[in-house]
Parts: C-alpha cells; structure tokens; sequence
C-alpha cells in the first residue's frame, strides 16, 4: 500500500506552497486554494513518522460531501474535487480562530471537567456530569489557530477584546457552526451515529464569510455509535467511538502525549494497516456509503498534478 507523505508540485499559476499537519496547500494566482490532502497523520500536534494508506482520500471525500450537503446554511469555500485527495477552491482569509462545538462532554473537555474545570472558554458547565453525557444544549469552545504547536482555548469575549474577529462575524460564524452541528448531527443520526463535537473554520473573501477547510470528517470530529449509547452511559462504560480517538489511545497507551523527551512508539505495518482499516470503517459509516479505493495508479503523485492542472486550466 502507498501512502502519500510529501508533494511538490508546480501547477499552473502557483504561487506558494503551505505545508500543514496534514494537508499541503498551493496558493493558484492568489484566487483560489488547491488543498491536496495527505496520508500524513497528526496526534497531539505531531505528525507522526509514517502516512495511512487511503486516508488522504477518505478525509477529501467526506469533507467534500458535507460542504456540499451544508452549502444552504454557509457558502463554502469549495469550487470542485478534481482528484480523490484534492479540493479547489476560492482563497479566502481565514479567521485567527477554531470554531469547536461540543454536543457532549468528552475528549479533552471531560479531562479538563474531571480535572475541576467550572467553565471553558468562559461557557459555565453543568454540575454532576459524567464523561460522554449530553449537554443540554450544544456549546461552544472556541480555540486561536496556531501557526505552529498547539492551539489555545480561548473565550469569545477575548476574541473580541483581542480584535481576532469583529464582534458582528464572530456572533455570524458562532450562528453559521450550531445551523452546521446541528445539520451534521441529524446526517449521523441517519446512519445510526451520534456527532458529539467537532470544528469548524471561517474565512472571508470579498467581504463574505465562507466556511473552509474541513467538515464532519474522523480528524475533525468525534462520533460516537447511537446504538447501546444509553446503555453504556447508564453501566459507566467506554463509548463505541468513531474518530481518530483510537490512535490517541494507542499513543497513550504507549506513553506519548507530545511531550518534550517522549517518542513515538514504532508504526508496525501491522498498526498501519489497522489504522488505515479503521480509518475506511469510518468513511463506510459516516458517508453510509462503500469506500471505493481510488484507481491503482502506478504513479498516485503523477494522477494528482495531471487532475489538478486540468482542473486549474479551466477555472
């Protein structure tokens, strides 16, 4: 199995390359993004040493369903998908900040609650709350987009104060990420999932804000199985999860956290190819649809750069 780990491509009219965790994007005439999504994955704000094989191409694929099935709430940033691992679309000037909405307690909101957090980023949380329970409406934590190394939690009155984002967007984008969490859960709902949190990212181009980047995708959200959720709630067991949790709980397990002096554990072929198979579990569940591996290619590299050129040539 290839992964794809690294690009270096030259299309038509580019201008630059941004080299992200996960995701290489190539700046075309400053009028528009081509965001070729790697095999690369990220944990703790690392990338680690080896790339998951089909994984670029389920995240660009579920992301790109999404924008297109939540394109009546917010414009979207995407203009078309002219390869299994790319998205092209308008350049816009994202906000400084992460738009986290949270439907249950988990994840690093539970840790920092059982920790003795009253609040986060400024949102009271309710006494008495277990690990996975549902809040009683879904809040929002807010984050600051670090250019590099990790975001920070940060409130909307300090968004404001900081001048990150004007008070009329960010009140626009806090309206545009609940319409969206709330359209999201009701497609998990379908296919027997529950959304429990995920982000969402903003910009503007021309003076309109535009959702970006990704959505509703493994890396970007956490579900949970609506199956014997109850159940496991009532008996203080694990939730099923659907999100990239697991290979978290693999590096902790192996002592990993991202912390200075700690290594990542070796990736066995054994541990690839299980996370790659989850990865299309995922996919087969949030989409309800069979993953269909992208042509065999001799050459995946060579298949984006002739896709994505085509596609530049005819914006």
């Amino acid at each position: 199995m290839q992964a794809v780990t690294k690009t270096n491509f030259k299309f038509p009219k580019q201008k630059s390359l941004y080299v992200g965790k996960v995701r290489d994007v190539y700046n075309i005439n400053d009028e528009y993004l081509a965001m070729v999504v790697t095999d690369r994955i990220s944990a703790f704000d690392v990338v680690l040493p080896k790339g998951i094989p089909f994984k670029g191409q389920i995240l660009n694929q579920i992301a790109s369903e999404f924008l297109d099935l939540t394109s009546d709430i917010v414009p979207n940033w995407k203009i078309a998908t002219p390869d299994p691992m790319v998205t092209v679309g308008r350049k816009c000037e994202g906000f400084k900040v992460e738009m986290i909405v949270r439907g249950y307690l988990a994840g690093s909101a539970y840790r920092a609650y059982r920790d003795g957090a009253k609040e986060l980023c400024g949102v009271p949380l309710p006494q008495g709350m277990k690990e996975n329970d549902k809040f009683p409406e879904p809040i929002i934590t807010p984050t600051t987009k670090a250019d590099a190394g990790h975001d920070e939690n940060i409130s909307k009155a300090e968004i404001i104060k900081q001048g990150l984002v004007s008070k009329e967007d960010y009140e626009q984008i806090e309206n545009y990420a609940l319409q969206l969490f709330k359209r999201g859960s009701e497609i998990a709902l379908k296919h027997g999932l529950i959304l429990v949190d995920t982000k969402y990212e903003f910009g503007k181009a021309n003076g309109k804000i535009y959702l970006i980047d990704e959505i509703h995708t493994p890396d970007s959200s956490r579900y949970f199985y609506l199956e014997g959720y109850e159940e496991r709630q009532q008996k203080g067991e694990k939730q099923r999860q659907l999100s990239k949790e697991f290979v978290r709980e693999w590096l902790m397990d192996n002592d990993f956290q991202g912390k200075q002096g700690q290594q990542v554990p070796e990736m066995t072929d054994e541990i690839i190819e299980g996370i790659s198979a989850r990865y299309i579990e995922l996919y087969e569940n949030i989409t309800g649809k069979k993953f269909i591996k992208a042509d065999k290619h001799s050459d995946i590299l060579q298949r984006i750069e002739e896709n994505v050129a085509k596609c530049i040539n005819n914006l």
